[in-house]
């Protein structure tokens, strides 16, 4: 089954579009794989704007969230991976979602399942 996360962002995001406002992402930026502007992080963590017309060129994908964008004028492409997406939120009024962080970058394998064992049945008599 697919993860519900990104059907959220993509629905919340086209609510708060839809009512005017201005949709603003709080990623983990010390993801390793979000590609965001260095100079803007706090606390490990980066708001970035992504109304429409502050952007170009948005991608809400399943895995991760793309866009172009300035920062003081410099153009950067950003990659802010789902799994790092921490929440999604109007700016005027806060509502929207704060997503649980989810750690999928552990180099841990995950837990080892065992094979169900044999039923233990004796005969009564």
């Amino acid at each position: 089954m697919t993860p519900l996360k990104p059907y959220l962002i993509r629905s919340i995001y086209e609510w708060i579009t839809d009512n005017n406002l201005t949709p603003h992402l709080l990623v983990d930026a010390e993801n390793s794989h979000a590609i965001v502007p260095q100079q803007f992080i706090e606390d490990g963590k980066i708001v970035l704007n992504i109304r429409p017309q502050a952007i170009q060129g948005l991608t809400l994908g399943n895995e991760e969230i793309q866009f172009n964008a300035r920062f003081n004028g410099n153009p950067m492409h950003i990659v802010a991976p789902v799994a790092a997406v921490l929440a999604i939120y109007a700016k005027e009024n806060g509502k929207g979602m704060i997503f649980d962080q989810e750690d999928i970058d552990t180099d841990e394998p995950p837990p080892e399942k065992k094979p169900p064992s044999r039923p233990h049945l004796r005969v009564v008599k």
